[in-house]
């Protein structure tokens, strides 16, 4: 009786954990989420297929032998060259998943970014793997373009290329949603992922979920931005530079506008003059009762604007029958320290104002 409770026990253990949710990153082997690749992992070991998962460069190294295939994916988190030199390496067929510019570059040096087209749903080619899929859903995806007049088999607009090097054959395919727990129910997707990963008896699955390996230089944010939003940003920068072109033409001459409202002189003076009482600016308000009478009474009395004091006070004096002093003091003196003062400055500079203006 207890060795019939301990075994279904042990069943219902066993059945829990591999039904249980497995939270993961992207085209991680293990991940039931969406973005996960576990049913695909799955559909291929049920089809007899030998999935090695490899979670460094080493176990890839290890595991990789010309008769097996490498697909490696994520390839933003391998860091520095190292990694992505001893990839291409290896005796192992490729398929590169999404791979970055950088890794494009290392990995399958005779294909680049070509541009933003919209990915055909049909393969279009006479790869058999793609022709038994028929049409599939991509998810936001690169396309790709041989670079020299290497034989190269392009299906699906682009999307999936192939081409031999060698005795190795490199297969890049610019999406990888098609490929996820979520993208698989879709169309021929589920196909077309079985017929790209399990073309081999072995497959070696690197999606590294983590930052692998060391940089030699500075990390940039280019190393990991896809080909087409490259290619985005610069169809921008020339629509705004044409929308720039194409407005800009259209100015034409200012316009005057009346303004909604008039204000009286008085008005302003006595607001500002409220503004200067309230902040206690003596000085300022001093400052600006000295410049208004100075620029009346100079262009009265002949001088520039530049005319040094003493010069003024003479000239001023000259005109009038009061003391140097006073007028210096009045026009040059120091601020006043007190309203009251403020107000004797004021009625100074009109006195003064109206003597040379009667002269």
């Amino acid at each position: 009786m207890v060795a019939a409770v301990v075994a279904v026990a042990a069943v219902a253990a066993i059945g829990t954990y591999l039904t249980a949710p497995r939270p993961g990153g992207r085209m991680d082997p293990a991940s039931t989420e969406p973005a996960g690749a576990h049913a695909l992992v799955a559909l291929l070991r049920d089809h007899g297929v030998q999935v090695v998962v490899a979670h460094n460069i080493a176990d890839v190294e290890h595991a990789a032998r010309p008769d097996a295939l490498v697909l490696v994916a994520q390839t933003q988190h391998l860091a520095g060259d190292s990694i992505l030199e001893r990839l291409a390496k290896t005796p192992a067929d490729l398929l590169l998943v999404k791979p970055t510019s950088r890794a494009r570059a290392a990995l399958a040096p005779v294909l680049r970014a070509g541009g933003l087209e919209m990915p055909d749903s049909f393969p279009n080619c006479a790869l058999q793997e793609a022709n038994r899929a028929g049409s599939v859903q991509f998810g936001p995806t690169d396309t790709y373009v041989a670079t020299d007049q290497r034989p190269v088999t392009s299906c699906y607009g682009g999307v999936l290329v192939r081409y031999r090097d060698g005795t190795r054959t490199i297969t890049v395919v610019g999406d990888s949603h098609f490929m996820t727990n979520k993208g698989l129910l879709r169309a021929g997707n589920a196909a077309l992922a079985m017929n790209l990963a399990g073309s081999r008896s072995r497959l070696i699955w690197y999606a590294p979920q983590r930052t692998e390996g060391e940089t030699s230089r500075s990390a940039t944010i280019v190393d990991v931005i896809p080909d087409r939003v490259i290619w985005m940003a610069g169809q921008l920068w020339v629509v705004v530079i044409a929308l720039a072109l194409w407005k800009g033409r259209r100015l034409g001459p200012l316009v005057a506008e009346n303004l909604p409202v008039v204000v009286r002189a008085s008005e302003t003076v006595e607001g500002l003059g409220r503004l200067y009482r309230s902040r206690r600016a003596r000085d300022r308000a001093a400052q600006a009762l000295r410049t208004a009478a100075l620029q009346r009474m100079l262009t009265r009395i002949g001088l520039e604007a530049d005319t040094p004091a003493p010069a003024v006070v003479s000239a001023v004096i000259q005109r009038t029958d009061v003391s140097a002093d006073w007028v210096h003091h009045s026009l040059f003196g120091p601020p006043p320290a007190t309203d009251a003062d403020l107000l004797h400055l004021a009625r100074a500079l009109d006195d003064i104002e109206r003597r040379v203006t009667h002269s």
